[in-house]
């Protein structure tokens, strides 16, 4: 559902991957924030790791001529496991 007090992006253009961590325990708020990915939480280190992922991630797809927005769900997931493996 749509937060109505937050205005709507133009021509739709809101993420479509979202990182989540919980491990931080040093009170540091960390968000990190582009056209196509939201990474949020995560200790330092967990945090940097989200963050070079998905940067690894977009430049394979850059390499392909593709972004985020144009893999399927598969494709994204094949990606995911290249880079992490």
């Amino acid at each position: 559902m749509p937060d109505k007090n937050r205005p709507a992006k133009p021509d739709g253009q809101n993420p479509v991957l979202l990182g989540l961590a919980f491990d931080a325990d040093d009170g540091h708020k960390r968000l990190t924030r582009a056209q196509d990915f939201v990474l949020a939480g995560g200790s330092e280190e967990t945090h940097g790791m989200m963050r070079e992922t998905v940067i690894r991630v977009t430049e394979k797809l850059d390499h392909r001529g593709k972004s985020l927005r144009e893999v399927s769900a598969e494709e994204l997931r094949d990606t995911l496991e290249d880079v992490l493996s």
